[in-house]
């Protein structure tokens, strides 16, 4: 085996389990010195990157982003700019950027001078003070906070009945899968986090429906839905009583 080898276990998720161990008893079945130095340099990115504790939400927090990890800085598509957030890639980062963009267009334009930053996504482990927190899923790349200057943490009121609406909408449109930090029992307005698990069917299924609104003329974010419609209210309703 070579470094073909190597790179397959990166591939199926060598860096989030634990370190791959010879057995005590018998010969060193790895002979191949470079498959050897590749799964040593493998171990070391798992220890760089990893903390092997997750946040609330069951993802795992992680101590660096754009570093070969899970954790990308991406850009917010129909924002200034564009705005960037850096949140973990794939799926979750294709739902959360849905939710800024409809924030954008739909509740209030973001990237003006005075909110600035307007977004901050992932944060360093360190910085958080309890994981059980839903702040906590910033520090795995499954969460965002919007306006984090303007949305003090416990207070509420920052929203209109209309702009909650539109919230709601947004929240229902994703099905479940992103939670309100609003709804929360100490509230956090701006935050809007992942609220499955790691491979949580549900995910997958309203991510690939976002890419398709987004390759799509006339749907998905900017559209402008009618939070308002019967079903559209209807389901808001639901959902907000299931999250409550």
């Amino acid at each position: 085996m070579g470094v073909t080898a190597a790179t397959t276990l990166a591939s199926v998720g060598f860096l989030s389990v634990p370190a791959v161990a010879a057995s005590r008893s018998g010969p060193d079945p790895v002979k191949n010195d470079e498959l050897k130095k590749a799964l040593r340099s493998l171990e070391a990115r798992r220890r760089r990157l990893l903390t092997g504790r997750p946040s609330t939400n069951g993802w795992e927090m992680e101590k660096q982003t754009d570093a070969g990890g899970s954790i990308w800085t991406c850009d917010v598509a129909g924002t200034p700019g564009p705005l960037t957030v850096a949140v973990r890639a794939g799926d979750v980062a294709t739902v959360l950027t849905h939710v800024i963009r409809r924030f954008n267009y739909e509740i209030d334009a973001l990237g003006t001078k005075s909110e600035a930053p307007a977004l901050l996504g992932w944060i360093h482990p360190g910085k958080v003070r309890d994981s059980a927190l839903p702040e906590s899923n910033q520090a795995s790349g499954t969460a965002v906070v919007i306006r984090p200057t303007w949305y003090t943490p416990g207070a509420q009121g920052g929203f209109t009945d209309a702009q909650k609406d539109t919230v709601r909408d947004i929240l229902a449109e994703c099905e479940g899968v992103v939670r309100w930090g609003g709804d929360d029992r100490r509230p956090y307005e701006g935050l809007f986090s992942i609220d499955v698990k790691p491979g949580d069917v549900r995910l997958a299924k309203i991510a690939g429906r976002i890419r398709g609104w987004n390759e799509t003329p006339g749907e998905g974010a900017g559209t402008g839905p009618d939070p308002y419609q019967p079903a559209r209210k209807r389901a808001a309703d639901r959902l907000a009583r299931q999250q409550a």
